[in-house]
């Protein structure tokens, strides 16, 4: 059975978690992460090295191709000049794309002799990029086949190993065209390669090359590809030939997109609000009849004991995790610790006495305030006994702590922009109205009311009809102020969501990544400030292109006990991706 989208994003964010380790190990660099499916330095994301140095779950990449690509980035790292290497690139693109082969290859020719794993793990992940290559039947025209060949005939040459066997008669008729014309610096390659600067001279001379070979047939490609149907491109669908060498706008699948957005090109202070008229924040009891309320709680009491939560577990690991001894008055007459002066005539009185001492006494206290922000859109209504009974087990279990928990949500007041979009239209539709719908900001418990009393509110979360559209931006702006507000020695918020800002009328009147690149600039934003520990929770979906630290929670297959918890736990105690 193959897995399902969530299952993949959780399997990506723990390669990618082992990945980055093992960049980090052999580099040396300890601010290496993966976000968004781009290694970062920092905040900063690095380009791809190499075409080969991408590999994916979906397209059937086992452990070993993922090892191999990590250390393959990370000779990268450690061996290339940046700075000598950007002075020296070419710019035009098929001139780029086989001078950052070449060096990402010299790089790659240097690993240790004494990990002799490295060298196997780098072979392996050619060698499957190579298959793939060709098995996707991109080596059939006439362009493919060159620039396949001179990859294999050049890694052949720097490293001292053999061409891949599965395609060495393939490609002999081009590499005997090559030879003659690329053969002095193809050797040259292996004899500089410890020398980056020497070696840029015969990759440039290759690249240079190989780009007029490729220009000069040109015109009998095009023919070529003009020739074949459609049946060519949809099976190279999802494999790269070329490189990235800029950071990625998005990505597909079960990972956030995130891109360019037309409103925001002058910064953040460029996202505009068409009317805050009808925006609003209620109490999540006053959505909700009564008696659906008791309804509603019923039912959540219900799906808890189904869960057979441990919830003295879950308090005795979050005060682990949260709670700091502060100081709680003396334990008087000890036999050791500070001099009690108030007993020295006991002393006197009484020579044999050793219980003239005091000791501190301290008690674990959570000085910390935790917000839980839910995404109330529509997607999220299929998780929403999941999301109410964490947020009601949570709730109760840092109340237990000394810890003050907030419960809020998000939502729109209508669909497809209501009010608001009415009155852009009478208002004649101006060009960039910026966000086009009516908030619905949700309180389900806050800070000062206790979980007893806020536990009807909690249940509202299981009211169909709350869930519609979501501007996420907007939305954490407004949970962190509150946060903000609250006197706290750590402030936390969890964002739990399982898809990007959507909301139709927004999008429709100013471009598709309007909200994405907000939330992306009031969550860097937070971050930066620091008062917040800010994690994105994504539940199926990898929300790293947003949050610098965020964590995939696979709720579709959770079973019960306390495993999810034990996750929530492990994400409030700082056990996430970053």
């Amino acid at each position: 059975m193959p897995p399902t989208p969530p299952q993949l994003a959780r399997w990506h964010e723990q390669v990618e978690e082992l990945s980055a380790g093992a960049i980090r190990a052999l580099s040396g660099e300890a601010d290496l992460h993966f976000r968004g499916r781009r290694l970062h330095r920092g905040r900063q994301p690095l380009p791809l090295f190499g075409p080969h140095l991408a590999p994916a779950l979906e397209q059937g990449d086992d452990a070993g191709s993922f090892r191999g690509a990590a250390d393959g980035i990370a000779l990268r790292l450690a061996h290339s000049d940046a700075a000598l290497h950007r002075s020296l690139c070419p710019q035009p693109p098929v001139e780029r794309l086989l001078f950052e082969l070449l060096e990402q290859l010299r790089c790659e020719s240097l690993a240790d002799s004494a990990m002799p794993g490295v060298a196997r793990n780098l072979r392996h992940r050619f060698d499957a990029w190579s298959r793939a290559y060709h098995h996707a039947r991109l080596n059939e025209t006439t362009r493919g086949m060159l620039l396949y060949t001179v990859a294999q005939i050049s890694r052949s040459r720097v490293t001292g190993e053999p061409v891949m066997e599965e395609t060495e008669d393939l490609i002999e008729g081009t590499r005997a065209e090559l030879v003659p014309q690329l053969g002095t610096d193809l050797a040259g390659l292996r004899r500089q390669r410890h020398d980056q600067a020497a070696y840029a001279l015969h990759a440039l001379a290759i690249a240079r090359a190989v780009a007029a070979m490729l220009a000069h047939g040109a015109e009998a490609a095009e023919q070529e590809a003009a020739a074949r149907d459609g049946e060519e491109e949809e099976q190279a669908t999802g494999f790269r030939v070329l490189m990235d060498f800029d950071p990625p706008a998005g990505e597909a699948g079960r990972l956030a997109q995130a891109g360019d957005a037309r409103v925001l090109e002058g910064g953040s202070e460029a996202y505009r609000v068409f009317t805050r008229a009808y925006d609003r924040e209620v109490a999540a009891t006053a959505l909700v009849r009564p008696d659906a309320l008791r309804e509603l709680r019923e039912r959540l009491d219900a799906r808890i004991a189904r869960q057979a939560v441990q919830l003295p577990w879950l308090v005795r690991a979050l005060q682990a995790l949260l709670a700091r001894p502060h100081a709680d008055g003396w334990h008087d007459g000890q036999e050791e610790g500070l001099l009690d002066g108030r007993r020295l005539a006991r002393l006197v009185a009484l020579p044999t006495e050793r219980r003239l001492f005091r000791a501190a006494r301290t008690q674990p206290l959570a000085d910390c305030a935790v917000t839980l922000l839910l995404d109330c859109s529509a997607s999220m209504k299929e998780h929403a006994e999941w999301t109410a009974m964490l947020a009601d087990v949570l709730a109760r279990a840092l109340e237990r702590i000394g810890a003050r928990c907030e419960v809020l949500g998000f939502t729109t007041g209508a669909w497809n922009g209501g009010r608001a979009q009415r009155d852009w239209q009478r208002a004649g539709r101006p060009a960039r109205p910026g966000r086009l719908n009516e908030l619905c900001h949700i309180v389900f418990k806050d800070a000062a009311t206790p979980w007893r009393r806020a536990r009807p509110g909690i249940a509202a979360l299981l009211k169909p009809d709350l869930f519609r559209e979501g501007v996420d931006g907007e939305a954490l702006q407004w949970a962190a102020g509150r946060l903000a507000a609250q006197e706290a020695e750590r402030r936390m918020l969890l964002v739990f969501s399982d898809g990007c800002p959507m909301d139709g009328a927004t999008r429709l009147a100013n471009g598709m990544h309007t909200l994405d690149r907000h939330l992306q600039q009031v969550a860097q934003r937070i971050e930066q400030q620091g008062q917040i520990a800010l994690v994105g929770v994504g539940v199926g979906l990898d929300l790293s292109p947003y949050y610098a630290a965020s964590h995939v929670l696979d709720l579709a297959h959770a079973g019960a006990g306390n495993a999810v918890f034990r996750e929530v736990v492990g994400v409030l105690g700082g056990r996430v991706r970053r």
